[in-house]
């Protein structure tokens, strides 16, 4: 039973990590309505995030050994500059859209723990966020890769602030900000996924040391590793759906599924 629960909550952290309904928001309204423990499992949501982890970077494998030896490159082979320069600078934009988050998140994550961690809240979250992805339901850019300034990295480095609160996605959010920038739909994608690299690598670090000083580490491995499978393996299959949807310009469908979330935590909470 402990062993199918886990490969249960993987599939939930594998099909929601990718799609722009907040993976946070889902487990913690799993934990409002099921009123279980296993919920609970801080460490499992460590293991099951590098699942998903671990699919995105697979799918953009190519794209991140390109930007890593274009930033190194461009540091250290200076005959070359030119050849790394336009890589060089998309990976600074990466950072700079990375950096007001970091900063937010370790300045206020003690008032979002105590203050935002509330059922009703994560309601009003997946309106805002139901709103958000209904604005920007007819936009197209046209900016590409080569076409992104700094004045986008450091917008939708400040749109991301709002995804430190529980139920906003971060997906869907930065998305939302770099379509709302004029940037194509292919590279709005791309975008979101290679700025999910620095956040999610953080994230994974700093609870990494809890994991390991968890005393029930070998008990759960295999139900650890199951889930962790699991989560690889759906969010693979999960993001390859989403980037079909963006394509043709039906995030809007998204809307419609955080608002009829949002109407059942009122209705089910109230």
């Amino acid at each position: 039973m402990e062993l199918f629960i886990y490969i249960i909550l993987g599939i939930i952290q594998g099909f929601t990590e990718p799609l722009p309904i907040s993976s946070s928001g889902h487990i913690f309204l799993f934990k409002n309505v099921f009123n279980t423990n296993m919920f609970n499992d801080l460490n499992f949501e460590i293991v099951a995030n590098f699942g998903s982890f671990l699919a995105i970077l697979f799918i953009f494998r190519k794209d991140v050994i390109e930007l890593i030896n274009a930033f190194f490159g461009y540091i250290f082979k200076k005959d070359k500059r030119e050849k790394y320069k336009k890589n060089f600078k998309y990976c600074l934009y990466i950072i700079v859209s990375t950096i007001p988050v970091g900063i937010v998140g370790i300045l206020l994550k003690d008032f979002v723990e105590n203050k935002l961690q509330n059922i009703t809240f994560l309601g009003f979250a997946f309106l805002l966020t139901a709103l958000m992805l209904f604005l920007i339901r007819n936009r197209n850019g046209v900016k590409d890769d080569k076409d992104i300034t700094l004045k986008d990295a450091v917008i939708i480095g400040l749109i991301q602030v709002i995804t430190i609160m529980p139920g906003i996605s971060r997906s869907g959010t930065v998305l939302v900000a770099c379509l709302l920038c004029g940037m194509k739909r292919a590279t709005a994608l791309k975008y979101t996924f290679i700025l999910y690299f620095p956040i999610s690598c953080a994230t994974m670090l700093l609870g990494v040391s809890d994991l390991i000083d968890s005393g029930n580490l070998t008990n759960l491995l295999v139900p650890y590793l199951s889930g962790l499978a699991a989560a690889l393996i759906i969010t693979y299959f999960t993001y390859k759906w989403l980037s079909e949807l963006v394509k043709k310009g039906k995030l809007w469908k998204f809307s419609i599924y955080c608002i009829c979330l949002a109407l059942f935590i009122f209705i089910y909470f109230r």
